[in-house]
Parts: structure tokens; C-alpha cells; sequence
């Protein structure tokens, strides 16, 4: 009986979910008062570096979402402060 030849396989790694993209997200979702919103645009600066730079890592369309949200935040809390002034 002749040997059987060898079949290695070798499997891509699955990409991977960008952890500042998420953090980015969840703060711009989330903006607590006005911290989280800068956080939101920081993290989601970085986060859209990141992908652009590594084709693995997934995450940009989060990181997007939480550099929008970061900023519609920072709006908010602009108008309510102009507004809060307005009134004195």
C-alpha cells in the first residue's frame, strides 16, 4: 500500500472587529454629558486610521457612526449651553 500524501490546509484568520470602533459607537450613542461625545470623535479618528491602515480589522462603518454621533453630541451640548446663556 503506497503512503497517502499529506493534505495541509491552511485557513485565513477571520477579520477581526475593531475594539476603538466599538468603544467609538457606544460613546456616541451613549454621550455622557460632553466627555463622551469627545471621546466618541477621538476614538472614532483613530479607529478610521486603523482600518484604513490594516485590510483585517473591521469596524470602520462603526467607527463612521461614532464620529457622527460624537459630533451631533457636541452640537447638542453647544446649543444647550448658547441656549442656558441666552436666558441669564
Amino acid at each position: 500500500m503506497p503512503p497517502q500524501p499529506v493534505v495541509v490546509q491552511y485557513y485565513a484568520s477571520p477579520p477581526r472587529t475593531s475594539g476603538l470602533a466599538i468603544a467609538s459607537m457606544v460613546l456616541g450613542i451613549v454621550w455622557i454629558y460632553w466627555i463622551g461625545s469627545i471621546l466618541a470623535i477621538i476614538f472614532g479618528h483613530i479607529a478610521i486610521s486603523q482600518t484604513r491602515k490594516d485590510p483585517n480589522l473591521r469596524g470602520r462603518g462603526m467607527a463612521i457612526a461614532g464620529v457622527v454621533l460624537g459630533y451631533v453630541g457636541l452640537a447638542i451640548f453647544g446649543i444647550g449651553v448658547l441656549a442656558l446663556a441666552a436666558s441669564w
